[in-house]
C-alpha cells in the first residue's frame, strides 16, 4: 500500500515519539508532533554548528574482510537500527540523529564505510574495492558480528543505496527502511545510458574521477574537494567549519581515495568488479522491487543529482510514504533536518 502520510497512530508510536521529544528539547529544537502531510515542514537543524554534539567512545570490531569502526548508542535489547552515511559525509551526519532514537529506546549503530574513519582493511592483499553490492555485503557482515538479526536500515547517498540493497537481497535483514532520495540500486549497464546534458553536468566530478587527473586531483584536494561538493548538495546549509573539518577528518583514511575512485569508474564500467560480486549485481541489475515498510525522504534544496519520487513509487510494494521536508533542506538530510529524519525511522517502526 502506498501513501503520501500515515495518520494511525499506535500506541507503541506515541510512546516512542514521547521519548524522541524528550531528547529533542534536551538538544534545544522544535517537538516532533507537528504533523505531516507529504510536504513536511523543515525541521531543521539549529545546532548545526555546534560543536559539543558527538558521539561517545567509538567502537571497533572486526567484520567480514574489514575492522569496522562504529558509533553506538541506547538500550543493547533496544530494536537495532543501522545508520548509513555517503560521500563524502562520515558518521556525523547522524550525530544528531543518534541521541534522539536512543531516546525512543533503540539500538542506533553508525558504521564508517569501507574507506572512512577507523574502518580498516583486515589484509593488505583485499581488493579496494567500492562497487555497490560489496558495500551491502559489509554491512550485513556486520549485523553478523554485532548478532543483529534484523534492523531498521537508514541511509542517505551511499548509505541509502547500500540500505536499498540489503533490503532487495536480504528482506529477512531489514525491518523496514528509511531511504533519502528513494531507491538509488544501479547497475553498469544503466551508467552506460547517456543523460540530457543539464542532467550529464550535475555528475561533472565522477567523470572528473575517470581520469588520473581526477584521481590525483581529489587526492591532493580532498579537503577542498569534498567542502566544494557539500556546499554543492546543500547550498541553504550554512555550515562552520569545524561541523566540516570534523567529517573531513574521515576521508584521511589510507584506503579512502581508493575506494572513491573505484566506485564511481565501476559505475561507469570502466572499472572491473570483483567476480565473486558478480551473482549479486546481476540481481541487482533487475532493478528489484522492494518489499520492506519503506519511507523515502527528499530535501527541498538538494542539490545534488537525484531522482524524481514519482520515478521510483513503484519499486516499493510494501506500506510505503513518501515525504518532502521543507526549509532548505539539502542532501545532507539527517544532519540537517535531524528531527524528520528520526521521525521516519519512528513511524516506520509502526508500518
Amino acid at each position: 500500500m502506498k501513501q503520501k502520510e500515515s495518520t494511525g497512530i499506535s500506541r507503541r508510536r506515541l510512546l516512542a515519539m514521547a521519548g524522541v521529544s524528550a531528547g529533542a528539547t534536551l538538544l534545544g529544537r522544535q517537538s516532533l508532533f507537528a504533523q505531516e502531510r507529504g510536504t513536511v515542514p523543515a525541521m531543521v537543524n539549529t545546532a548545526a554548528n555546534a560543536k559539543d554534539t558527538s558521539f561517545g567512545a567509538l567502537k571497533q570490531i572486526d567484520a567480514g574482510t574489514l575492522n569496522v569502526g562504529y558509533a553506538e548508542a541506547g538500550p543493547a535489547n533496544g530494536t537495532a537500527v543501522v545508520l548509513l552515511h555517503g560521500w563524502p559525509y562520515d558518521i556525523y551526519s547522524y550525530v544528531d540523529v543518534t541521541p534522539l532514537l536512543a531516546a525512543a529506546g533503540y539500538r542506533v549503530v553508525v558504521p564508517y564505510l569501507r574507506g572512512y574513519g577507523t574502518t580498516s582493511f583486515l589484509s593488505g592483499e583485499t581488493v579496494r574495492n567500492g562497487q555497490q553490492s560489496v558495500v551491502a555485503v559489509d554491512i550485513v557482515a556486520l549485523m553478523d558480528a554485532l548478532k543483529i538479526q534484523k534492523a531498521i536500515i537508514g541511509g542517505f547517498d551511499w548509505g541509502a543505496r547500500t540500505a536499498n540493497i540489503i533490503a532487495a537481497l536480504w528482506p529477512e535483514r531489514c525491518k523496514a527502511m528509511v531511504s533519502v532520495s528513494g531507491y538509488l540500486i544501479g547497475s553498469q549497464e544503466a551508467g552506460k545510458i547517456p543523460l540530457p546534458p543539464k542532467a550529464e553536468l550535475q555528475w561533472w566530478y565522477q567523470y572528473y574521477f575517470a581520469t588520473e587527473r581526477g584521481r590525483a586531483g581529489y587526492d591532493k584536494y580532498r579537503h577542498d574537494f569534498s567542502k566544494l561538493i557539500w556546499q554543492l548538495a546543500s547550498p541553504k546549509w550554512n555550515f562552520d567549519d569545524a561541523t566540516f573539518d570534523r567529517s573531513a577528518a574521515s576521508f584521511n583514511n589510507p584506503d579512502h581515495v581508493a575506494i572513491v575512485i573505484h566506485n564511481y569508474r565501476w559505475r561507469l564500467g570502466l572499472a572491473e568488479g570483483e567476480p565473486k560480486y558478480d551473482d549479486l549485481e546481476k540481481r541487482l541489475a533487475q532493478s528489484p522491487v522492494i518489499t520492506v515498510p519503506t519511507i523515502t525522504l527528499e530535501g527541498d534544496a538538494n542539490g545534488a543529482p537525484h531522482p524524481d519520487p514519482s520515478a521510483y513509487a513503484n519499486k516499493f510494494s510494501g506500506k510505503y510514504a513518501q515525504r518532502t521536508i521543507k526549509g532548505g533542506i539539502g542532501h545532507n538530510l539527517p544532519q540537517e533536518a535531524p528531527e524528520a529524519f528520526a521521525k521516519a525511522v519512528i513511524d516506520v517502526d509502526s508500518y
